[in-house]
């Protein structure tokens, strides 16, 4: 017979009060999941780390020339990319590689930190616990529940009441990678007060306290920018927070073409994987450089690595900014031509999470031939779609009828579809807008239906 210290019960209580991926209320949709999958995979856990293991045979003979190396993302978070691509394959149906990652996850933290056992093994051992209690292996996850345990007392929190640093530090990472940068900025400020020489722990509390900034006209407080300024300088191989923090200079009226010249010059030094910061320069360069120069940095990026599909990805995004954006009605054939086959291997590279560069082919083909831009959207609009992918199809559709097939009528319906859908995103508030300024020009047919509609809105 089970003893009460092991019935499911109680195994049950002392999982859900683990902290760890299964009790963080991590719940993003399937298309979410896979996008995040390829996210992480892209940030260089493969290509980014490829000589890892002859780093770490290294690190032994030359610890200080070495000691430098996975300063960025790819590697000082390695440990903590493994738990979260661990959790999305469990959270995807693949057990399997779950487990597999998990325990990558495990050598990746024993590796960087030198050390057997640590307070940042809390997370990881929480997560298997959970895995093996999911899998009906019991006995498999009361021993990992006994491992995070004995990890509890052995390094316990440096104040108390409060979670350790490490536990605040990974839910942190996680939450930022999730959307969720309020509340990962308060972990790792919590963390960071904790612990206040680790480096990484404040440039990723910078990038947490500035995404909602980036890539729109608000400014950040004076007070926060520069901390920001400060976390740049404390490390110096951040390309992507110097990104963000020169895109809130330029904000602020200063000159910064020369800088992101320069910062372009240091991508194509630099490994490029997905945390360097690539499309974050970018797009500082299209909005306050040129489009074109834009273009000739992706393009030379990916000349020097033309196997990383995440470079594939920025040089799409760069030309579609130069055609969707283009004042022209119709641009040179050449860039169409180039736009469109970049496109078409970007979704064949990313097959699960590529629904965003459908649309955007969509709308290529739309400066060139309405027939084929009708039927991707005719394909795209039969597709079972979560709530935000729903939102963004709609919202371009609506965007794409009214200036390209000229139909008000149909491109209002669409915009009230998006409005429809009770949940918060760019594209509903897009629509919004689109139709706010509709009624108060007065001119359509349906402004009243307009009004009515708006007034009987229920914000979620």
């Amino acid at each position: 017979m089970m003893s009460a210290a092991q019935s499911p019960t109680t195994l049950e209580t002392r999982l859900k009060a683990l902290q760890c991926h299964f009790t963080w209320d991590l719940d993003p949709g399937r298309s979410e999941l896979f996008r995040l999958r390829d996210k992480l995979e892209d940030i260089g856990t493969e290509e980014g780390n490829s000589w890892l293991g002859h780093i770490y045979n290294l690190r032994g003979f030359i610890q200080d020339k070495l000691e430098d190396i996975g300063t960025e993302e790819g590697n000082s978070w390695l440990g903590h990319i493994y738990n979260l691509r661990g959790f999305i394959q469990y959270k995807l149906g693949f057990t399997e590689d779950a487990q597999s990652l998990f325990s990558r996850a495990a050598e990746a933290f024993r590796q960087m930190r030198n050390t057997d056992e640590g307070p940042w093994l809390v997370v990881n051992y929480g997560n298997l616990a959970w895995l093996h209690h999911h899998l009906g292996e019991q006995a498999e996850s009361q021993a990992y529940l006994s491992k995070v345990d004995a990890l509890m007392n052995t390094y316990p929190s440096p104040s108390q009441d409060e979670l350790h640093p490490e536990i605040y530090v990974e839910k942190a990472w996680t939450l930022m990678k999730c959307i969720k940068d309020k509340e990962a900025a308060d972990y790792f400020e919590r963390a960071i007060r904790m612990q206040p020489d680790m480096v990484e722990w404040h440039t990723s509390h910078m990038l947490a306290l500035g995404s909602p900034f980036n890539f729109s006209n608000k400014e950040l407080e004076a007070n926060v920018l520069e901390k920001m300024r400060i976390a740049k300088e404390q490390d110096p191989e951040s390309l992507h927070l110097a990104v963000h923090y020169l895109e809130q200079c330029a904000k602020k009226g200063e000159r910064i073409k020369d800088e992101a010249r320069e910062l372009g010059r240091q991508v194509l030094r630099n490994p490029v994987i997905s945390c360097s910061g690539m499309k974050a320069l970018l797009w500082v360069y299209k909005k306050y450089v040129s489009v074109d120069e834009a273009i000739d940095l992706a393009e030379e990026a990916l000349e020097n690595h033309p196997d990383v599909r995440y470079l594939k990805s920025c040089v799409a995004l760069c030309y579609k900014w130069k055609i969707t954006s283009s004042e022209e009605s119709r641009p040179e054939k050449s860039v169409i031509d180039r736009a469109i086959s970049l496109h078409k291997e970007v979704i064949s590279l990313y097959p699960h999470s590529s629904f965003d560069k459908k649309i955007d082919l969509a709308n290529i083909y739309a400066k060139s031939n309405l027939d084929k831009a009708d039927g991707m959207y005719q394909e795209l609009l039969k597709s079972d779609l979560e709530p935000k992918d729903k939102q963004m199809l709609y919202n371009n559709y609506a965007i794409y009828l009214n200036f390209y097939r000229q139909d008000r009528d149909r491109s209002i319906t669409y915009h009230m579809k998006v409005v429809e859908i009770p949940q918060q995103s760019f594209y509903r508030k897009s629509s919004i807008r689109v139709l706010k300024k509709i009624k108060e020009k007065g001119r359509n047919q349906r402004c009243r239906e307009i009004e009515e509609f708006l007034a009987n809105l229920q914000k979620p």
